[in-house]
């Protein structure tokens, strides 16, 4: 929280932070932080050195790579991001580039709003890692382009590790002593950057079933400076009603370049249900399904029963279905306050000027606008662009402090028809796709 900020002041504080934080990564060495050495990468990954490839092979036998860069202003980026789980014989690439495209931060009283990825610093904001972040993991070095401290620019701060996240799946076999079930696992890329006084917890989970969830958390502090709501919209911090912290919203945005089996032509696909009251003779009401490809630029919004998926424009799974990635919305509180923020999903045409949803700074021909929300034009889709947007209306708490736990906001992709049965499916149960009759 940041009120009562101005903008240079604010990058001063972030500098101030930055170059502490620096110092003190270059005062224990340059070289990276190890919290478990990784072994050396069996097969490489495309388009990327050594240093710059990321390859993890889960306990279910899924086979995760992908490349990673730093951008001067949107941090982390993932690119040539392919799976390949157990019975497939090469990797599926799924992602072209993945990444932060805007954090934008309004404050309810209307004094201030923030885009911290393009106007704050957000990139030169990464902080240094402790090894006991990334437990069992690998934290790499990172150069940052346009360091606070130019004599300092390497930090030790992207982690890549691997965590558990539960079941799998369970299934009761034929017998009462016969279970079917696995433990899942996720490989997570994460990294931390500071803006002000937030800390933002920038992360990618890749599962060993071919879902991908993409989340950012906001833990920090709480800014004293912003104790000082007097128009009613605030809520009281500490003792009494005197502190009281201004409300604010963080509008996230991400984008996803797709690349289905290493073609940018994916196609999208909107799905909606509707339901209808019980028929005569029926005991249920009834759903029916349409699909409507989307052709052309569109700026989209969640319903109930509606869902999009990206479809590739080669590739099929062994059971001659497309294959294909569906978007599985988190929760959010959409934000109507600015035009690039009243929608929860852009699908635009690919163009190399486009890269962040608001105040963008890209080369793009005059009058093109600023903001992702212009960018839809009816422009015919041949190489579509994915942006997310997830809205989290912040109204602080006296749990918020010190330090505030972290408050997460994001979405998923999940596989939709990638491979032909359960990626982790156990080899005793492998026969039964699709009409199957136990054995006798």
């Amino acid at each position: 929280m940041r009120r009562n900020r101005t903008g240079r002041a604010r990058i001063r504080a972030a500098a101030a932070l930055t170059v502490a934080a620096l110092a003190a990564g270059a005062a224990a060495g340059a070289g990276p932080a190890v919290a478990q050495p990784q072994a050396a990468p069996t097969a490489a990954a495309a388009d990327c050195s050594a240093a710059y490839r990321i390859e993890q092979k889960l306990a279910g036998g899924t086979t995760w790579r992908m490349c990673w860069r730093y951008d001067s202003k949107a941090g982390l980026v993932l690119e040539h991001v392919s799976y390949q789980p157990k019975g497939e014989p090469k990797p599926i690439q799924v992602l072209n580039s993945a990444r932060l495209a805007q954090i934008d931060v309004p404050y309810d009283d209307g004094s201030v709003e923030y885009d911290d990825l393009t106007g704050f610093g957000f990139a030169q904001g990464l902080v240094k890692l402790a090894p006991g972040e990334c437990p069992g993991g690998t934290i790499r070095t990172i150069k940052v382009p346009d360091a606070w401290d130019p004599q300092h620019p390497n930090v030790n701060g992207l982690c890549t590790t691997t965590r558990s996240r539960g079941h799998a799946y369970r299934m009761q076999g034929d017998s009462a002593d016969k279970v079917f079930q696995a433990q899942g696992k996720d490989l997570l890329v994460y990294t931390v950057n500071q803006v002000g006084w937030y800390e933002y917890m920038t992360e990618w989970r890749f599962q060993d079933d071919g879902t991908v969830n993409v989340n950012v958390g906001a833990t920090g502090s709480l800014s004293y400076d912003d104790y000082d709501a007097g128009d009613g919209r605030g809520w009281p911090i500490g003792k009494g009603a005197k502190a009281y912290a201004t409300s604010h919203t963080h509008n996230v945005f991400w984008r996803l370049d797709f690349g289905l089996d290493g073609s940018s032509k994916t196609k999208v696909e909107q799905y909606d249900s509707a339901v209808t009251a019980p028929a005569q003779g029926r005991q249920a009401p009834s759903a029916k399904t349409t699909r409507t490809k989307v052709t052309k630029e569109l700026a989209g919004d969640y319903k109930t029963y509606r869902w999009w998926r990206m479809v590739s424009a080669t590739g099929k799974n062994q059971d001659g279905h497309a294959r294909s990635y569906e978007i599985v919305p988190g929760p959010t509180t959409k934000y109507p306050g600015r035009s690039f923020t009243r929608h929860d999903v852009y699908f635009t045409e690919y163009n190399k000027c486009e890269q962040f949803a608001s105040n963008n700074p890209g080369n793009c021909p005059a009058g093109a606008g600023k903001s992702v929300d212009k960018w839809v034009n009816g422009q015919t889709l041949t190489h579509p662009v994915v942006w997310m947007n997830v809205g989290f209306h912040h109204i602080a708490r006296d749990e918020d402090q010190q330090p505030m736990p972290v408050h997460w906001q994001g979405f998923a992709i999940a596989p939709r028809d990638v491979t032909a049965m359960n990626p982790l499916t156990p080899d005793e149960l492998a026969w039964q796709n699709g009409h199957w009759r136990p054995r006798s």
